[in-house]
């Protein structure tokens, strides 16, 4: 409660125990005695562990590069796990989680070079990772525009399809037809019918990698439908929470679904149950990666700044496998909740309340003038 954090009653620090072979759950306990983040660490391995075991609806919003150094791998087990049931990343993290199920070579280099001899040598760097301009991103790229033709071929209506669409379909290409399926992300959510939304797409070699299908005539997905769909995942979660790992769009466009039902549609208030980031982003700059969760309920997007929410700061890159690593340790596997399958129907019933809401507003005011 609010009222004890201005009191001098709070759990006496006793120094802990640090001893060989510790198991992640003994560490975490570590943490939790203590302060700092490696206490808002313990504190968002004891919210993560609630959030499962309340059968919470889970986001995953990836931002930042995390899978060029692999963690595409970690993602997909906790989609097998069922411990994530949607996820709204960055194209980037999409597209170079690929490169693993493809087996296109991505390789540790050093971050104090000299970019220039790295260019000269069509060596791509991101920080301390190389990557191949010809033997990994060109063949990502021709991989993909196949992918993207092959959709086309199908006479798959692309112009009413999501984001979550396209994953969904990139990511049944890899499963079938990939080395090394079971390195990406991408596929265990096609297998599991977890949807992927990308709402920056444009801003990824993905959506890149569609500007040839457009400049010979083809249309183009409709991102609208992405806010669509992920507001109804909200409107039929009993119980909603986000694993955000940095910030930027994907934070943003999870978070956005409160107004949108709130705000917008004006069916529904309350926002999400449970939230966790980890990010290195200050809020005192304005930013929205930055910016606390707290802050949000004032948008509408929790329920409530006093519970339910907690912010590590640091490196994501280190933080995401200790919590996934405790997660792993402490509960059980759930039953997946194959959002992807329910996805339209969901936005149907939506617009059904929706439009009802609209009629009796319209009757409503007719009685007013008469």
């Amino acid at each position: 409660m609010n009222h004890n954090r201005h009191s001098f009653s709070g759990k006496k620090i006793d120094p802990p125990e640090i001893f060989a072979n510790m198991n992640i759950s003994e560490l975490i306990d570590l943490f939790r005695n203590t302060g700092y983040n490696a206490r808002r660490l313990a504190e968002a391995a004891d919210l993560m562990k609630k959030m499962v075991e309340s059968d919470a609806t889970i986001c995953l919003t990836i931002a930042g590069a995390l899978t060029p150094i692999g963690f595409g791998k970690i993602i997909s087990t906790m989609i097998e796990n069922g411990f994530v049931d949607w996820i709204v990343t960055t194209g980037a993290n999409a597209y170079h989680d690929l490169h693993f199920a493809y087996d296109l070579p991505v390789r540790q280099g050093h971050f104090d070079v000299d970019d220039d001899i790295l260019y000269s040598k069509q060596i791509v760097r991101i920080y301390d990772v190389y990557i191949k301009e010809y033997g990994t991103l060109q063949s990502q790229d021709t991989i993909i525009q196949k992918n993207i033709q092959n959709i086309y071929q199908k006479h798959i209506d692309i112009t009413n399809s999501s984001t979550a669409d396209l994953s969904y379909l990139i990511g049944k290409e890899a499963a079938e037809k990939s080395k090394a399926p079971g390195k990406s992300f991408m596929v265990s959510a096609y297998k599991s019918n977890v949807p992927i939304y990308i709402p920056a797409l444009s801003d990824s070699s993905i959506g890149l990698n569609m500007l040839p299908s457009m400049l010979d005539g083809k249309p183009s997905i409709n991102p609208i439908k992405d806010i669509a769909e992920s507001t109804a995942i909200l409107w039929k979660s009993n119980i909603s929470g986000g694993f955000e790992l940095g910030g930027g769009v994907p934070k943003n466009f999870f978070q956005q679904t409160g107004p949108a039902l709130y705000q917008i549609l004006k069916i529904k208030e309350g926002g999400h149950d449970f939230i966790i980031q980890l990010t290195d982003a200050r809020p005192d700059t304005g930013g929205l990666s930055g910016a606390t969760l707290q802050e949000g309920k004032s948008w509408g997007k929790i329920k409530t700044s006093h519970k339910g929410n907690v912010i590590v700061y640091g490196d994501t890159s280190v933080y995401f496998p200790i919590l996934c690593s405790y997660l792993l340790s402490e509960c059980k596997p759930r039953s997946k909740k194959q959002i992807y399958k329910k996805k339209d129907s969901w936005v149907e019933e939506m617009k059904t309340q929706y439009m009802k809401k609209i009629k009796l507003n319209n009757t409503m005011d007719k009685i007013i003038v008469i």
